[in-house]
């Protein structure tokens, strides 16, 4: 008895291979990996698993498993796995995912090779929860490496504390403001993120915190 996996990978942005690896776009919903389960053999074949392994946390299947009731001689049937790739999601490294038909007892495995694309644009947004008492989570994305600063200014103006002052891949990331020794009011958050050719990426946004 023999099968055999043919793989087609279908994202919501036509995913393009290279070095082996399928690139995703970032945090991208309605995404499929639809597999051809080709039964070579002269028998038909009862109760045909399909199923997926070495999956990272920051993709998520809509199931892991499937079945194919039977599967007659020399036939073929498709299984399809959606699947959504999460914000946490690193960029450009590579994540080996293990597909096994399992049979009357026999496993047969094929790994595919994926990566998430860097995010399209820079993007600041709003701080949450807002208003907040004393603590809230800020986060952004970079589309490029860059240099970041991330400072909150009091409504006059004023720095009253930096959240990054560093060199970050692209990618998606949170920080924590704790504003326990402040007053309560309007405060600004300013980022600003220098890429490699020496462009600036300037935003920033309000937030309002109640004691």
């Amino acid at each position: 008895m023999r099968f055999i996996l043919m793989f087609i990978l279908c994202a919501s942005i036509a995913a393009a291979q290279t070095d082996s690896a399928y690139t995703i776009p970032f945090a991208s919903k309605g995404n499929t990996i639809e597999l051809t389960v080709a039964n070579t053999s002269k028998m038909t074949t009862q109760a045909v698993n399909v199923s997926v392994s070495n999956v990272p946390s920051w993709v998520k299947f809509d199931s892991t498993r499937q079945t194919i009731k039977a599967l007659t001689a020399s036939a073929e049937q498709m299984a399809t796995f959606a699947f959504t790739v999460d914000k946490s999601a690193p960029v450009g490294k590579g994540q080996t995912l293990t597909f096994s038909i399992t049979a009357n007892g026999q496993t047969w495995t094929k790994n595919i090779a994926i990566k998430v694309a860097a995010p399209q644009t820079y993007t600041l947004y709003q701080n949450y929860p807002n208003p907040f008492n004393p603590t809230t989570i800020i986060s952004y994305e970079l589309s490029k490496d860059s240099r970041v600063s991330l400072k909150i200014y009091d409504i006059l103006g004023r720095e009253v504390m930096m959240l990054a002052d560093e060199s970050q891949p692209a990618g998606y990331y949170q920080k924590t403001f704790n504003a326990q020794q402040l007053a309560s009011g309007v405060y600004i958050y300013r980022l600003i993120a220098t890429d490699e050719q020496n462009n600036h990426h300037v935003f920033q946004k309000k937030m309002l915190m109640l004691k």
